[in-house]
């Protein structure tokens, strides 16, 4: 199974590489590059994340947490950076994240089928969302919140993961319907997520949270969609007990 889905992984990168192929041919040197970039770290994290979720005892486990950290540091950096402005927003915004990151952590203990499936899906959507928008979007999403994002984008990323929450169904031993129903979930989550973050650093008039991450806009802009995706999971598994799989 392992095997397979690390088959699909790469696949899935291929066909992403094509489409930055043909981006790129349309953009400058220096977003092309950046593009370039942005791929091959990002490739390197989802190697990295599948192989901590995979190995026994998890080491996702442990990663989760450092992610969450990295991700609070990030909030308090803008927050400070801003002269401490914004007070009653950042509270909020510190309230919603630690019952995020609490479910987070909480995700990391579920099957690992379930988080593998997530992970994947998460990452397909993703990664073909921005390439789907890059490509084809012409009609912005929330041009105020998230000025890169295009209906497109959306509809692209969501169409694929869903095809694909069908194509690796058999892999974890789920029906059509559930693979669906965990697909949507984690599409609406991940949206979610990202679009909450970007809400984030518009308040505080700043396009990355860092520079931790090469070609990204920090931790939080590379795992905002899996801390929420995740979170909402468990959620769904350990607090309201609907069993996913």
């Amino acid at each position: 199974m392992i095997t397979n889905i690390y088959i699909i992984i790469l696949c899935y990168f291929l066909l992403g590489t094509i489409g930055i192929i043909i981006i790129n041919k349309r953009k400058e040197k220096k977003f092309a590059k950046n593009n370039w970039i942005k791929i091959a770290t990002y490739f390197l994290i989802i190697n990295a994340i599948f192989f901590s979720i995979i190995l026994g005892p998890p080491l996702f486990i442990y990663i989760t947490p450092a992610i969450a950290l990295g991700g609070l540091w990030e909030l308090i950096k803008l927050y400070k950076e801003s002269g401490y402005h914004k007070t009653g927003f950042f509270t909020g915004s510190l309230i919603l994240y630690f019952f995020l990151s609490y479910g987070f952590i909480l995700f990391s203990g579920l099957e690992r089928e379930l988080i593998l499936f997530v992970f994947l899906i998460l990452s397909i959507f993703d990664s073909f969302s921005q390439i789907s928008g890059q490509l084809w979007g012409k009609k912005r999403l929330m041009p105020k919140i998230s000025p890169n994002k295009t209906w497109m984008g959306l509809i692209g990323g969501t169409v694929i993961s869903l095809l694909s929450g069908i194509l690796i169904k058999d892999l974890i031993g789920v029906s059509l319907i559930r693979s669906l129903l965990i697909s949507a979930v984690v599409i609406i989550a991940a949206f979610g997520g990202d679009a909450a973050s970007s809400f984030y650093k518009r308040k505080y008039n700043t396009k990355d949270f860092s520079r931790l991450i090469p070609a990204h806009g920090g931790i939080l802009d590379r795992f905002d969609s899996l801390i929420a995706a995740g979170a909402i999971v468990a959620l769904i598994e350990m607090v309201i007990g609907i069993t996913l799989v």
